[in-house]
């Protein structure tokens, strides 16, 4: 079936099909044979019409629902297992105000698929027929207005618009149409919105905040065969979320189902299940790594009140160090219950660094990654299972952003009254720490050829090294994402000569604004060459040439 549904979107799609058209129909293509556990080549005529009233009498659909099953079946049948060779209707010739019963779609497709030359057709070549498909009764499943709902502006067949609210001990549903609420609820699980959101229900867009809970109700409703979209939650205020300083799950949920309706939701990227895995490891051994660093701490702080100095030493090698050394008897029983805990954190360390290891292996990024100064396992795995897929990004600038390493802005009144400040910090923050690490590790390494290290040095030369380190980090993000993109290894020949083109390009612009200037100063400073401007002497008035 896996097959047959990637054939399937593949014939909607050339068709010019909608995203949302393509996977109702292929959802429902999917319950249609689920619900018989046959090859669609298996079921007949006669199963096509008792799926349908099934669908009226028992799964309670409405009739749109049920024209939207038939067509998807009929697409099947004459598209993709080309088993129908002329078109058929889903609906039958009736006035557009009539509302199309489920019963009447059963008798629309049904007939055709037993008078078609190759109904029943199979591979060994045998013909079957299909038994006759009696006539039934209309038996409406709703009203008009419930119908109508369920419909566009121009009559067309949408799917439903759903917004939840995750909480950690509540879920807030609703559904709207139009720009009306049509139903709301508040659940305390998932699960009891199975008879809303159900995989006998009717297909919808769900959209929800990006949370902790978001990538398994992301995989649930898209098994359940609905259109799941997951939202960025530093722009849920666009949307409409906590405005008016009136906040709660319902309401937030309406929020976002009117957002959703209305077209002005901004979706967050979902992680592959490969990179959820990943992040899964590293969340492990981060906690495992923090516990370590409080209990040494501790440790240092318990020995210093006793008056025993602890001698330096990298955290890995720590409890080595406590066992050779020699001090009172009451401070050792006192750090004991720590010290064994430390032991069980270093054997768990090992156990979780063998599992990336092993990740690691069938990942051939991280390799790539591995080979810049300064990055190792933890840093490489950290920066795939963030960006989890190169190619959604533009440029360079686009990961520094999504990472949080460009600086902020204020400006306002033209771009000559620009003001930055510091970096954003927005995005994940430890693959933003990973990056500073790496980057603090360049610039204190002794490698003098590697032209990471002299451009962090000139730039540590004009600003503080602190700058220059968050700078580098930037760079390197920018160096890991173009490798991965491209798919090569570090070259500091190819990168030295990069940065000699744009320290050449740079040292061209700011020769040519000098030069600008210096003609500007010139053109000043130029004396005027017209001659002065004498005043005429006043004339004597007549009294005074009488008396001359």
């Amino acid at each position: 079936m896996i097959r047959l549904r990637d054939k399937m979107r593949e014939d909607l799609e050339l068709r010019g099909m909608s995203a949302s058209t393509v996977t109702t129909y292929v959802c429902c293509a999917r319950r249609f044979v689920e619900h018989f556990g046959l090859p669609p080549g298996k079921i007949g005529a006669t199963d096509v019409r008792n799926y349908l009233l099934h669908l009226i009498h028992e799964v309670k659909a409405a009739p749109s629902t049920v024209n939207v099953y038939a067509g998807a079946i009929q697409f099947l049948y004459r598209v993709t297992l080309k088993r129908l060779d002329e078109p058929v209707a889903v609906q039958p010739e009736t006035p557009r105000t009539t509302p199309v019963t489920g019963a009447a779609a059963s008798r629309s497709i049904a007939p055709r698929l037993e008078s078609s030359p190759r109904a029943g057709r199979r591979r060994g070549g045998e013909v079957t027929s299909l038994p006759p498909v009696a006539e039934t009764t209309d038996t409406p499943t709703c009203s008009e207005a419930q119908d109508a709902r369920r419909r566009g502006a121009q009559g067309r067949l949408v799917m439903r618009r759903i917004g939840l609210d995750l909480g950690v001990r509540h879920i807030a549903y609703c559904e709207v149409a139009q720009g009306k609420v049509v139903d709301r609820v508040t659940v305390k699980s998932l699960s009891e919105l199975a008879s809303r959101l159900g995989p006998d229900t009717e297909p919808a867009v769900v959209a929800f905040e990006a949370c902790r809970e978001g990538w398994f109700v992301h995989d649930t409703l898209k098994e359940w065969g609905h259109d799941p979209r997951m939202l960025d939650t530093t722009r849920v205020r666009q949307m409409g979320v906590g405005q008016h300083r009136r906040k709660n799950d319902p309401i937030d949920a309406e929020a976002i189902a009117m957002a959703l309706d209305g077209g002005r939701i901004a979706e967050a990227h979902v992680l592959s299940p490969a990179r959820r895995a990943l992040r899964a490891q590293l969340s492990v051994r981060g906690a495992l790594v923090e516990t370590r660093a409080q209990y040494v701490t501790t440790i240092r702080g318990l020995a210093r009140a006793a008056g025993v100095l602890l001698p330096t030493c990298d955290t890995a090698s720590f409890v080595r160090k406590l066992d050779a050394l020699e001090w009172d008897e009451a401070t050792r029983s006192l750090v004991a219950p720590l010290v064994a805990l430390l032991r069980t954190i270093e054997q768990e360390l090992v156990g979780v660094e063998h599992t990336l290891a092993g990740l690691a292996d069938q990942e051939p990024v991280l390799k790539l990654c591995a080979t810049v100064p300064g990055v190792g396992l933890i840093v490489a795995a950290t920066f795939v299972s963030v960006l989890d897929e190169a190619k959604r990004f533009k440029n360079a600038h686009a990961v520094g952003a999504y990472l949080g390493l460009v600086p902020s802005e204020s400006t306002t009144g033209g771009p000559d009254k620009r003001k930055l400040g510091s970096i954003t910090k927005q995005g994940n923050s430890m693959a933003r720490t990973m990056l500073i690490q790496a980057a603090w590790t360049i610039f204190r390494s002794r490698d003098k050829s590697d032209p990471l290290k002299r451009w962090v040095e000139q730039v540590a030369g004009r600003r503080h090294k602190r700058v220059a380190v968050v700078a580098l980090a930037r760079k390197l993000a920018g160096v890991l994402w173009a490798m991965w993109r491209d798919g090569t290894v570090y070259d500091p020949r190819d990168h030295a000569e990069q940065s000699a083109r744009g320290v050449r390009a740079s040292a061209r612009e700011q020769l040519g604004r000098a030069q600008a200037l210096d003609r500007a100063a010139k053109k000043l400073a130029r004396p005027a060459t017209r001659a002065p401007v004498v005043s005429p002497k006043p004339r004597p008035k007549s009294s005074q040439r009488v008396a001359m």
